[in-house]
């Protein structure tokens, strides 16, 4: 495991403390005013169908392709429970101080903070943010191209399940989040499961098994081989790599300042 250097780790853990004092009216407000490479996440992760998966703990939820139709199945009951195997590896890699892009309902923030370790999750799904703070954890409804507490100083950042897909554009996440980590910081991202050459750019919908709802947005799909080209062209040297119970796993290095 590498140990970044957090000269300011300090601000950080405060940060974290100061969350749950942050009060949902605001967060709606800021999450109007994203700033970066690319647009925040899309209002269709506000819309009832994810809500409702999320209230009920599980599925049927799809992203679908606005092109063919195709169906990606999402894993919300899994999002929802405690860290399985493969997500307690990701876990054990962690260090210093995290922050969860695309937390969903908080289920490594939430294992994190019963750690007692610094961590701090981001979604734009006001549901989800809520979900996490119910749990223990700390979370701010914001997306990760806005301005966020801590930039620069955090130890870890997790993108798992599919969240290297954000925005449709894994270039600018990927230079965006070396914005948000210290230098030497990890970056553990989650692959998509399949060719790890896949590298797969569309519009999609979501669909909850009785047809889309809500607006399209741009997302994106990497396998491991993919993935890690990406990184390495953004500044970031790969660190390790495995897969548990068929999701791939990637550990990679801020390079730079």
């Amino acid at each position: 495991m590498i140990t970044p250097t957090l000269s300011g780790a300090a601000e950080v853990v405060e940060v974290v403390k100061d969350v749950k004092d942050i009060e949902d009216a605001e967060d709606a407000e800021d999450a109007e005013d994203a700033e970066g490479d690319c647009p925040p996440a899309p209002s269709a992760w506000n819309a009832d169908p994810y809500a409702v998966a999320l209230a009920r703990g599980g599925g049927p939820l799809f992203l679908r392709r606005v092109a063919d139709g195709r169906r990606l199945p999402l894993d919300v009951a899994r999002w929802c429970a405690r860290p399985d195997a493969a997500d307690r590896t990701v876990l054990g890699r962690c260090a210093g101080s995290v922050l969860d892009v695309g937390c969903g309902p908080g289920r490594m923030i939430t294992a994190l903070a019963l750690a007692g370790r610094p961590a701090l999750g981001i979604d734009t799904a006001p549901a989800a943010v809520s979900r996490t703070r119910e749990g223990g954890g700390a979370a701010l409804l914001r997306s990760v191209f806005q301005e966020l507490p801590g930039e620069g100083w955090w130890g870890s950042v997790l993108l798992m399940d599919g969240n290297v897909g954000i925005g449709g554009d894994p270039a600018a996440l990927l230079r965006r989040i070396r914005r948000l980590a210290t230098p030497g910081g990890l970056l553990l991202a989650e692959a998509a499961p399949v060719r790890a050459d896949v590298d797969e750019r569309f519009e999609a919908r979501l669909d909850d098994g009785t047809g889309p709802s809500g607006p399209a947005f741009p997302w994106a799909r990497l396998g491991q081989d993919a993935l890690r080209a990406a990184a390495e062209g953004c500044g970031w040297a790969m660190v390790g790599s495995w897969t548990v119970h068929d999701r791939p796993f990637l550990a990679l290095r801020n390079e730079g300042p």
